[in-house]
C-alpha cells in the first residue's frame, strides 16, 4: 500500500476506543453532520457456544439457548424494553448468529435515556418459570416458520451433512425438544457467564460522544466481578457426515445446495481466511463471472445462485445454492469451474473488480451510522479493527487466492442437498 491509501484506511477506520476497568470495550465514532446515532452491544455469545466451564463447573446446553437468552433479555421487573425504547422515541432489535448475540437501538432523540435502557438490558436479567414456558411457546412458533423456509432448511442440512458434532448443525433457534429443556436456572448462568462487562463490547456512531456513552456506564454500575469462563471445544472430525440429501418441500423449482468442508483457520488467520472465502464465493459463481452469466443465460440457474461462507471458531465452509431445473447439472458444472479455477488460476482483471467491489462495500458501510456501528462491533468481537480489515482486503493478491485454491474447493470435501417441489399428492393433502 502507499502512504496515500495508508491514511486514507487509517482516516475513515478511525474511532475513540476505550478499554474499561470492568474489562468492556467501548468503540465510539461521532460523525459530524448526522442527525441521528445506533449504538449496538454484543457479547461473544452465539448459537455455537453449547459447552464451557465457569469457574471449575462445567456446563452444556441444550441448542437455542442464546437466542432464547436473547428474547429473554427483553424483559424485567419494569415491563417489556421495546414499549421502554418506543416510549423514549428510539427503535431497537436483536439478533443471534453462530457466535455472538447483539442488541441495538438507534435515535434522533433521548440518547441518554435509550443508553440507559440499552445497558440494564444487557447487564441483568429477569426470568421465572411462567415467563419461560410462555416463551417456549413464542419461539416454538417462530422455529416452525423458519422450517418452512427452503433457504434456511437448505443452509441447515447443508452444515448437518457436512459436520458431526458442531453445533452449526443445530438451528440457531434450537428445535422445540431442545428448548423445552430451558430453565431460568440455566438463563442465569448464561448471563453471568456471557453476559458480564469484560465479555461486551458496545460500539456507538453518529451524533454522539465519548462522553455520553461512559456517563451512561457510570449510571448503569457495569462493576460485575468477571467470572473465570473458558469455552470448552467441541471434537469434529474432518470428513463429512454424508455426500448428499434430498428432501421435497413447498416450492415452485428444485433447489440445489452445495458446501465444502475446509480446515478452520488459526485464530491469527481468521480475518485473511473470511476475507479469502468472501473473495472465492464472488469469483466462482458472483454476478460479474462469466460462469454465472452461463448459468443464467442458459437458464441452468435462476440469478438467485450464489455463494456465501461460514467462518467461526473450530468450523470453516463455503456454500453455494440456488434455484435450478437441473441440479445433478448444475452440481457437475460448478465443480468443473472450481477445479478450472484451480488448474489456470484466476483471472487477475476479475479479482481486481471483485476487491475493489469488497472494498467499496466496507468504505459505503461507513456512511452510514447502522453499518459503521455494527461493523466496530463485529470486529472487536473478533478480535480486529476496522483498520486490520481494511489493511487486510487491499494486501490481498491473486496469488493468495490461488494459493488458497490448491486445498479449498476440492470435491472429496463436498456434500450436495437437493430440495425438489411436493409430489401432487402431497399437494392434495
Amino acid at each position: 500500500m502507499n502512504e496515500t491509501t495508508i491514511q486514507a484506511l487509517r482516516t475513515a477506520a478511525q474511532c475513540e476506543t476505550i478499554q474499561l476497568e470492568n474489562g468492556m470495550t467501548v468503540l465510539v465514532k461521532p460523525m459530524e453532520g448526522y442527525r441521528d446515532v445506533h449504538v449496538i452491544c454484543g457479547t461473544r455469545f452465539g448459537s455455537a457456544d453449547c459447552k464451557f466451564e465457569m469457574n471449575g463447573v462445567q456446563h452444556t446446553l441444550p441448542a437455542g439457548v442464546a437466542h432464547f437468552l436473547e428474547h429473554k433479555m427483553f424483559e424485567s421487573e419494569e415491563g417489556d424494553a421495546f414499549a421502554q425504547y418506543a416510549a423514549v422515541g428510539a427503535s431497537a432489535n436483536a439478533y443471534t448468529s453462530f457466535d455472538k448475540t447483539c442488541y441495538l437501538f438507534s435515535t434522533t432523540c433521548g440518547v441518554e435515556k435509550a443508553l440507559d435502557i440499552l445497558l440494564k438490558l444487557v447487564s441483568r436479567g429477569y426470568f421465572t418459570k411462567e415467563t419461560v414456558e410462555k416463551e417456549q411457546g413464542i419461539i416454538g412458533q417462530e422455529i416452525k416458520m423458519y422450517d418452512d423456509s427452503p433457504e434456511w432448511r437448505m443452509m441447515f442440512s447443508l452444515l448437518q451433512s457436512m459436520y458431526h458434532n458442531h453445533p452449526v448443525k443445530d438451528d440457531i433457534a434450537g428445535s422445540e425438544e431442545s428448548i423445552a429443556q430451558i430453565t431460568p436456572e440455566m438463563l442465569y448462568e448464561c448471563v453471568k457467564a456471557f453476559y458480564s462487562p469484560a465479555n461486551l463490547v458496545l460500539a456507538a456512531a453518529g451524533n454522539i460522544s465519548k462522553q455520553q456513552i461512559l456517563d451512561a456506564i457510570e449510571r448503569a454500575g457495569l462493576t460485575h466481578e468477571k467470572p473465570n469462563v473458558k469455552k470448552l471445544p467441541i471434537q469434529e472430525p474432518f470428513e463429512t457426515v454424508c455426500k448428499y440429501r434430498e428432501f421435497e418441500m413447498s416450492v415452485s423449482k428444485p433447489m440445489l445446495g452445495v458446501g465444502y468442508k475446509e480446515v478452520p483457520p488459526t485464530t491469527e488467520n481468521q480475518l485473511k481466511t473470511a476475507l479469502i472465502c468472501d473473495m472465492l464465493s464472488e469469483l466462482v459463481c458472483g454476478a460479474m463471472t462469466p460462469f454465472y452469466r452461463e448459468l443464467y443465460d442458459s437458464g441452468l440457474a435462476g440469478a438467485d445462485f450464489s455463494g456465501e461462507f461460514l467462518c467461526i471458531e473450530n468450523a470453516l465452509c463455503l456454500m453455494f445454492c440456488g434455484e435450478t431445473d437441473q441440479p445433478e447439472k448444475v452440481r457437475e458444472l460448478l465443480q468443473q469451474e472450481i477445479d478450472r479455477l484451480r488448474c489456470d488460476g484466476v483471472n487477475e482483471e476479475l479479482f481486481m473488480l471483485c476487491k475493489n467491489q469488497m472494498y467499496g462495500g466496507l468504505v459505503c458501510e461507513l456512511d452510514s451510522t447502522s453499518g459503521t456501528a455494527g461493523a466496530l462491533c463485529a470486529g472487536a468481537l473478533k478480535g480486529y479493527t476496522l483498520y486490520d480489515e481494511m489493511s487486510c482486503l487491499v494486501n490481498l493478491t491473486v496469488q493468495d487466492i490461488d494459493s488458497a485454491l490448491q486445498t479449498m474447493l476440492l470435491e472429496e470435501n463436498s456434500v450436495s442437498v437437493v430440495i425438489r417441489p411436493e409430489s401432487e399428492e402431497e399437494q392434495d393433502d
